[in-house]
């Protein structure tokens, strides 16, 4: 009797368990029934596609919209990983996703912007043009008589000690022919006996180079450097034509393992005349009559005859303002070590009133400086107005004040006269 009590006791609480265990997997049945009608009305206004057909260039209104007026926008998909979570509605009909499911399912391997896209819904389009940077739109003005420009970016490794240098494009390049096809080479002065090289485009005037390269410099000495780019074009007959140069000075650059600078600049003629006797020097003139003041620029040397080459040796440029040959106010350039073709891109502004002009001029002296030892002149030009000066340097002084608030730009020649 005892015995078939017990089994008709088990066989109860079997019974109430099988029904519970039926009643625990219909309520999941039926909320998961819900779950996809409340995902069928919130897509009802978008179709469901194939992963493959989102990307395909088709002209279904629920993806690409027809309209010429404005650019394509792009479809935003929801992934499959995501199609169990709850969404509520928005006054603006936007999707917000809500926080309080925790879970999310792991995913395994590689992921890329387009995993597992099999499934997923569109449930919108982004407009690419609302989330483009603004143009510079001075990159693309070129003034008259401009022969090509040329942008690059440069970043140092403080750890590797490295300097890389990243040649982007050049633009309206002006070929000696109907043709052209140019490549870069690319210097870290002072020396010029080793460069980099650019792969050579062929049949354009807008080559698009996007190479890299790599100088290896110490901290210590990099920002007596200077990159120097020269463009050339290749003609049929497998000869080099110099179209232009850039100068690019780095010590005024703040150059750190996270700041990548893009630069553009335009290109230069090469003055192709010899080096005179003691050298030549570059330099800008501007006068500004409403303001009074005289502007020098000096820009560079070259073929300077040092005393002494070693890294040792400093060069500067001095300049001074004068006034019936007497010294009213003398400014110099930071010394560049080491180098007969030093660059500087230094300015200095003297007070000079428009009467006095007459009687002014300037002197720019290019000194060489050991330590220990005296300083040694390596030559000097002196421009100025018809009391003092002739020919080029007559030219350039006459041509600063027929062109005020201009800067002019020449190159003379240095002498030891004193």
């Amino acid at each position: 009797l005892t015995e078939q009590a017990v089994a008709v006791a088990g066989g109860v609480i079997g019974g109430i368990l099988l029904f519970v265990l039926i009643g625990i997997t219909a309520y999941q049945l039926w909320k998961k029934f819900c779950h996809l009608l409340s995902y069928e009305k919130l897509m009802s206004p978008v179709k469901r596609t194939n992963a493959n057909a989102i990307f395909q260039d088709q002209p279904t209104s629920e993806i690409q919209p027809k309209s010429t007026s404005r650019s394509r926008s792009i479809p935003f998909i929801i992934p499959p990983t995501l199609h169990g979570r709850d969404w509520v509605n928005l006054t603006n009909q936007e999707q917000v996703q809500e926080d309080s499911d925790p879970y999310m399912i792991p995913q395994s391997g590689p992921r890329s912007s387009f995993h597992s896209l099999a499934g997923a819904y569109v449930v919108g389009t982004i407009n690419p043009d609302l989330y483009k940077f603004p143009e510079d739109k001075s990159e693309m003005e070129f003034p008259e008589g401009n022969i090509g420009r040329l942008w690059f970016s440069i970043e140092y490794e403080q750890e590797s000690e490295r300097l890389l240098v990243s040649l982007i494009k050049v633009r309206k390049l002006q070929p000696p022919a109907d043709s052209c096809s140019p490549f870069v080479k690319i210097y870290l002065l002072p020396d010029e006996r080793s460069y980099l090289q650019s792969k050579t485009k062929h049949k354009t005037l807008n080559p698009q180079f996007d190479e890299n390269f790599v100088f290896q410099v110490s901290s210590k000495m990099l920002l007596q450097r200077t990159l120097k780019f020269l463009v050339y074009h290749v003609d049929k007959q497998k000869k080099h034509h110099l179209l232009g140069q850039v100068i690019f000075p780095l010590k005024n650059e703040k150059l750190t393992d996270d700041n990548k600078l893009v630069i553009w600049r335009d290109l230069e003629k090469e003055n192709l005349e010899p080096p005179s006797d003691y050298g030549d020097i570059q330099f800008s003139l501007s006068y500004n009559d409403y303001l009074g003041r005289l502007t020098v620029v000096v820009l560079r040397a070259r073929g300077l005859k040092l005393q002494e080459e070693s890294h040792a040796v400093g060069v500067y440029v001095k300049v001074s303002l004068m006034s019936h040959n007497k010294f009213i106010k003398s400014k110099k350039t930071a010394a560049v070590l080491g180098s007969p073709n030093p660059v500087y891109n230094e300015t200095f502004s003297f007070k000079a009133d428009q009467t006095e002009l007459d009687t002014a001029s300037l002197s720019l002296s290019v000194l060489q400086s050991i330590k220990g030892e005296k300083t040694h002149l390596l030559g000097r030009v002196v421009v100025g107005p018809f009391m003092y000066t002739r020919g080029k340097e007559l030219e350039h002084w006459n041509e600063m004040i027929s062109k005020p608030k201009e800067l002019v730009k020449r190159w003379h020649a240095l002498s030891r006269s004193t």
